[in-house]
């Protein structure tokens, strides 16, 4: 992996493709028990397979998860700062034994107006499956700090 990114090292234009994350059966389950959301549709088969879907799926938050978890273990990524917020659209189903990545670009980048020291980047993502099928679409919007400056 590269090295994190301070704020002024972000370059407008700059893109990156994360590694894959496998949307296992033990994954999704492990998701409904972690947040207690067990709706039907993404932990029951028998069910599922009366949906528009036709199978058990991921859950949308789930699938945003995993889109920000694979920006932090990508080699583009930033030092650690705040998020700001997302905007995330589900396009298509996530299923069990998709695999997916996001691809991400810095689309803007301006300094701070009221956290001197700090910079803010937006981030349109995309997460793609193995079909290379845009699943989910977003935005991600991040407060990095700049580097810091040398004391001398």
């Amino acid at each position: 992996m590269s090295a994190e990114l301070y704020f002024d090292e972000a370059k407008v234009g700059d893109e990156c493709i994360s590694p894959t994350y496998d949307v296992t059966e033990a994954r999704i389950n492990a998701y409904a028990e972690l947040t207690g959301d067990f709706t039907p549709v993404h932990v029951n088969e028998e069910y599922a397979k009366t949906t528009p879907f036709g199978t058990r799926v991921a859950h949308g938050l789930f699938g945003l998860s995993i889109a920000d978890g694979l920006k932090t273990q990508s080699d583009y990524r930033f030092v650690p700062g705040m998020s700001l917020g997302w905007t995330w659209d589900f396009l298509l189903p996530i299923k069990i034994n998709d695999s997916v990545h996001v691809k991400f670009r810095v689309v803007s980048a301006r300094l701070s107006k009221s956290r001197p020291g700090w910079g803010i980047v937006v981030l349109p993502s995309e997460l793609i499956n193995q079909k290379g099928d845009v699943v989910h679409r977003g935005e991600h919007r991040l407060m990095i700090p700049c580097r810091p400056q040398a004391t001398t």
